[in-house]
């Protein structure tokens, strides 16, 4: 039996027009898939198949919770996943992705393997920036990455804790300005031209 034997929903030999399954995408599932985005979790799938003709038409309701670093401090964090995706599965003659919710599958073979489809709903429900709470970033980890920041305190992004100081000095205010449009600015404060 293969990895993925699990996922694979034979379509030719379905009994009924509405049928469910269930899934668990778990720490072994995400490890074999063999991504470097998640590697952890507990993902409940509940799939409704409906038959129409010749179109199964899958509803994929997905809810759990997946392992994944946070961009600031790198530790491990919880992230909850709950969505709702939709596939359109056809037959045909040879295998095809016609666009990201209508597949084509092989008529002679009659079999779909939902497991990298899996993986891509929760893949595709995790934002691209993703961080820890305000305050329960790793606190070593933050104290070097403040260090080494060329943020400002007004940056949305920018984490400070209770206690922390910032300190403002000439340096900070002073304005720096290119050489080259002084004289500019020279005939701007120079109101006696006439015309």
């Amino acid at each position: 039996m293969g990895k993925f034997d699990l996922y694979k929903v034979d379509l030719k030999g379905m009994q009924q027009d509405v049928q469910q399954y269930e899934y668990l995408l778990d720490n072994p599932f995400f490890t074999n898939i063999d991504s470097e985005d998640i590697q952890k979790g507990k993902v409940n799938v509940r799939l409704t198949i409906t038959k129409t003709g010749g179109i199964f038409n899958f509803v994929f309701n997905l809810n759990g919770v997946v392992v994944i670093p946070c961009d600031r401090c790198l530790d491990d964090m919880d992230y909850p996943i709950e969505t709702t995706n939709r596939l359109i599965v056809k037959f045909g003659k040879d295998y095809s992705e016609e666009s990201d919710e209508i597949v084509i599958i092989p008529e002679s073979e009659g079999v779909i393997n939902l497991a990298w489809f899996l993986y891509e709903f929760v893949a595709l429900a995790i934002p691209i920036k993703h961080v820890h709470a305000p305050g329960k970033c790793n606190k070593q980890m933050s104290s070097k990455l403040k260090k080494h920041t060329a943020k400002s305190p007004d940056d949305d992004s920018f984490e400070m804790d209770e206690g922390d100081d910032i300190v403002v000095t000439d340096e900070d205010t002073e304005e720096i300005t290119d050489p080259r449009w002084d004289a500019l600015k020279g005939l701007k404060e120079d109101s006696t031209i006439t015309y």
